[in-house]
């Protein structure tokens, strides 16, 4: 198979991934052109099991594996921020059997932790999956029941610790960026992925913690934490008794997680565009949406032209947003 230029392929991409509807229809062909997939398909997941982009790279999996004839195979591949996985998925073989599955961490690591490039360069665009907001959630131990009574505690008992899936995420910014804007001091707590940071936030080990909801709304709707706001600019719909920190006082403090795929650079766009209708095609399967729902992730799709914008976009604001808040990975 020939390869292209990112530029080149996203147009290409870009060409058959279009309206939401036409992409089950297009996939069939798609898949038929490149021969793909013959063999397993292998998603790479740069955190731990736990966590919502674990938990939507296995729902689409199952169902692609059903759907295509082949089995498309999780791989954990976790540390340093999730760049380790990013970087194995990176430097794999653009042979179309390799993916990662990631979140917006793509934008926000390469800032954060000094690399010398860029994921939303160094990757070619898939299709975005998903999106939700972090979760603001605490211990009942901390007796705080809202944004306002964490920032009273805080200011009392200064170094308040909060847990995110690690050094680099998006969590570790908005975590951050919060502290900053209320004016106290808080001890950042990053884990390897979102299944450690919730099991010691349920313990009582670590007493607050930004997160995403998939991993948190099932112990929040057996009473085990509290959430105390969402960040993104509107309610999840999925969670709509929880305020924004927008409406907590915090004006512009928004940050919205993503997920998406990625290829390494010379993927064969044939293939790629393959890829992205098929995915587009599970958001069809009822279970699958529902799974989605029940975890407080909204399926979004779109095409690879959408994501590449989307994340080079959103690594700009993080570029800005490490500068202005001094985060770095010490």
């Amino acid at each position: 198979m020939t390869t292209i230029g990112r530029r080149g392929f996203i147009k290409a991409a870009g060409g058959l991934a279009l309206a939401g509807g036409l992409l089950p229809k297009l996939a069939t062909p798609a898949i038929a052109q490149a021969a793909w997939p013959n063999k397993p398909v292998r998603f790479i997941v740069p955190l731990a099991p736990g966590g919502a982009i674990d938990f939507i790279a296995r729902q689409c999996g199952d169902v692609l594996s059903r759907n295509l004839g082949q089995q498309f195979v999780v791989e954990n591949r976790t540390g340093a921020g999730g760049t380790l996985g990013m970087d194995a998925a990176m430097k794999s073989p653009p042979d179309g059997y390799t993916f990662l599955i990631t979140n917006d961490n793509a934008a926000s690591a390469p800032h954060i932790l000094k690399l010398s490039y860029d994921y939303t360069k160094a990757l070619m665009p898939v299709i975005q999956i998903g999106r939700q907001p972090q979760m603001f959630a605490a211990h009942p131990t901390l007796g705080v029941n809202s944004v306002a009574e964490y920032i009273d505690n805080a200011k009392k008992n200064p170094g308040v610790g909060f847990a995110t899936s690690g050094v680099g995420t998006n969590q570790h910014v908005v975590g951050a960026w919060f502290a900053k804007e209320a004016n106290i001091k808080l001890d950042h707590v990053p884990y390897r992925g979102a299944g450690q940071a919730v099991n010691d936030l349920i313990a009582g080990h670590v007493k607050s913690a930004f997160l995403g909801p998939t991993a948190l709304v099932s112990h929040y709707r057996a009473g085990n934490l509290k959430f105390l706001a969402q960040t993104s600019a509107k309610r999840a719909p999925t969670l709509p008794e929880i305020q924004t920190l927008e409406e907590a006082g915090f004006k512009g403090l928004v940050l919205e997680a993503w997920y998406a795929a990625f290829a390494p650079i010379g993927t064969p766009p044939e293939i790629v565009a393959a890829l992205n209708a098929a995915i587009q095609a599970t958001f069809a399967d009822a279970k699958l949406t529902q799974n989605f729902i029940n975890g407080s992730v909204e399926p979004v799709g779109g095409s690879a032209e959408q994501l590449d914008k989307l994340a080079r976009s959103d690594s700009e604001k993080y570029a800005r947003l490490v500068k202005e808040l001094n985060i770095s990975a010490g």
